[in-house]
């Protein structure tokens, strides 16, 4: 089945959905707050939603900060995972973080969380280090990742 997804700059009102697919994604999920300050108090954010059907089905986001892009989160409802959408979401994060003058771009992810790890390196990111007990909820170590020449 191909989903027409369609990906969007994130809004305030895109908050109820990105909740919903916050809460299916991460055993701690960020706060509404968090993502009403990275929307409204944070120059450096840039987030996008991925929709289908007019309904939040994935989000991504990263601070662009001088010659870097920073991926802040990026998560996807578990109803429609396997289907691209991350994919494509990252896609897009990279493209927008190039054309922001950004040359590499870095993310921390979980060292349980094969798929995303799996998909980062088709990417081009290469795992360059490690965060001791990074995630505060589970004291998981966080694995530190880069893509070089966005």
């Amino acid at each position: 089945m191909v989903f027409e997804v369609s990906l969007e700059r994130m809004t305030l009102d895109d908050l109820d959905g990105v909740m919903t697919v916050e809460q299916t994604a991460f055993v701690t999920p960020w706060s509404r707050r968090a993502f009403v300050t990275e929307l409204t108090e944070n120059a450096y954010s840039y987030y996008l939603v991925a929709k289908l059907d007019g309904q939040v089905v994935g989000y991504g986001g990263m601070w662009l900060i001088l010659d870097e892009a920073h991926v802040t989160n990026i998560a996807v409802h578990s109803r429609y995972r396997g289907k691209g959408i991350g994919k494509r979401l990252m896609l897009e994060l990279m493209a927008a973080a190039k054309t922001h003058g950004c040359r590499r771009m870095t993310l921390e992810v979980r060292r349980s969380n094969l798929p995303a790890q799996s998909l980062y390196l088709k990417l081009g990111f290469e795992a360059r280090g490690v965060r001791k007990g990074y995630y505060t909820d589970t004291r998981e170590d966080a694995i530190v990742m880069w893509k070089d020449a966005l």
